[in-house]
């Protein structure tokens, strides 16, 4: 069996079914993690060698420093590939296949995957719906943009991941006051319409520029919502006959063939206007979604999103063909959210379709699954009622926030 080397990037506990299934498949798995996830419970069995970076600051390494230290390794290891775990990797791995000359994704097409402001400008230019948008970069172009375009808009950080950082904005005054804040790291922030509307997410694999596998879920809060107000997060997974899922299959496609994406997991999201029912292309990723979007994928489509982007890498490293199998029909839904107990007692949440609990601590997270979708909106619902009413806790614990 042909034996590779995989660097795996994570500044966050993730990744456990990647590595695994690349350890099963014959590889040699390298992990480069943050110094202070030392004693996560990381698939040990999987990984050949660890080595750990100290983070300036939450998930941001010196990558000089980054570089130095894969210098070395590289002297003593071939490596084949190099994988970003985590949104906020994907710039990492990027500098490093370039940097070294290593395959994959470089630092011109990452950026669409990774910088909010290229993602829209290069959607726009493919013809993709996108919420009216400005650089924040120049005053003349930022009046002019709210002089004609109406409130309330969305001042939105550049690189950050999820909804972190995104700030509702009504007036003009309100806008420069912001801007006026933000001082130097002005230019890392980009400036859009707030459209009201349904929220969609499209998780899906693609193998050779061939999209090969898509789910296509609701959101019941919209990330921002929750990010800024607390509050329960909830989604579930749309019929793949359904016209919504068609709709964002194709939009989906479009996104990912535009941008260049040759292979991988991608986690895209989308917006059904309520002013004219168009769906809109808000961002990318080119990594597997967070908040346990994955336990719901393979709950609905016994694809486990992890190990199948496993798959395809070490297809690729090996010139062998690759196939997916082809998905299960149910509907599944996820619930998580802050409580204030460490460990949850899930004993009321029981059901005939409670696929499983979540370990996370201070939250409760559950996945539900079934072939009929009212009984999965009827189990999300009394779910969430529960936990407003005796678990919920608005104010986080110390530490990181799940990603």
């Amino acid at each position: 069996m042909e034996k590779k080397t995989i660097v795996c990037i994570s500044c966050y506990y993730k990744g456990y079914d990647f590595m695994d299934e690349m350890k099963n498949l014959g590889n040699k798995v390298i992990l480069v993690t943050s110094e202070n996830l030392k004693e996560k419970n990381w698939p040990w069995h999987a990984i050949d060698e660890v080595f750990y970076m100290p983070e300036i600051q939450p998930s941001v390494w010196n990558l000089d420093h980054l570089v130095q230290g894969f210098s070395h390794l590289m002297q003593t290891r071939k490596v084949d590939a190099v994988v970003a775990l985590d949104d906020y990797d994907v710039e990492k791995a990027a500098l490093i296949r370039e940097t070294f000359r290593i395959p994959g994704m470089g630092q011109t097409t990452h950026r669409y995957f990774r910088d909010k402001l290229a993602m829209r400008q290069k959607a726009k230019d493919s013809g993709i719906n996108v919420p009216e948008f400005t650089a924040v970069f120049n005053n003349n172009e930022v009046n002019n943009f709210v002089d004609n375009v109406s409130p309330p808009w969305v001042l939105k950080p550049r690189s950050e991941a999820s909804a972190s950082g995104i700030k509702k904005l009504a007036s003009k005054e309100e806008l420069w006051e912001e801007l006026n804040k933000l001082g130097e790291e002005r230019h890392l922030f980009l400036l859009e319409r707030f459209k009201p509307g349904d929220v969609y997410h499209v998780d899906s694999l693609t193998f050779n520029k061939e999209t090969i596998f898509t789910s296509a879920s609701k959101y019941l809060a919209p990330p921002m919502q929750v990010s800024h107000e607390g509050g329960v997060f909830r989604t579930k997974t749309l019929g793949r006959y359904s016209d919504e899922f068609k709709a964002l299959e194709a939009a989906n496609i479009k996104v990912l063939s535009s941008f260049g994406l040759m292979h991988g997991a991608t986690h895209t999201e989308f917006i059904k206007s309520n002013e004219d029912g168009k769906y809109y292309f808000l961002e990318t990723s080119s990594r597997v979604g967070g908040a346990h979007i994955p336990d719901l994928v393979e709950a609905s489509s016994n694809i486990n999103i992890w190990r199948e982007w496993a798959r395809i890498e070490d297809a690729l490293l090996k010139g062998n063909s690759y196939e997916v199998s082809k998905p299960t029909g149910y509907y599944s839904g996820l619930i998580i959210a802050l409580i204030k107990d460490k460990d949850p007692d899930y004993s009321a949440f029981e059901s005939t379709e409670t696929v499983k609990f979540l370990p996370i601590e201070h939250h409760v997270g559950i996945v539900y699954k079934s072939s009929d979708p009212i009984v999965i909106q009827e189990r999300l619902d009394r779910a969430a009622e529960k936990i407003l009413a005796e678990m919920l806790n608005i104010l986080p614990p110390k530490g990181k926030p799940t990603s």
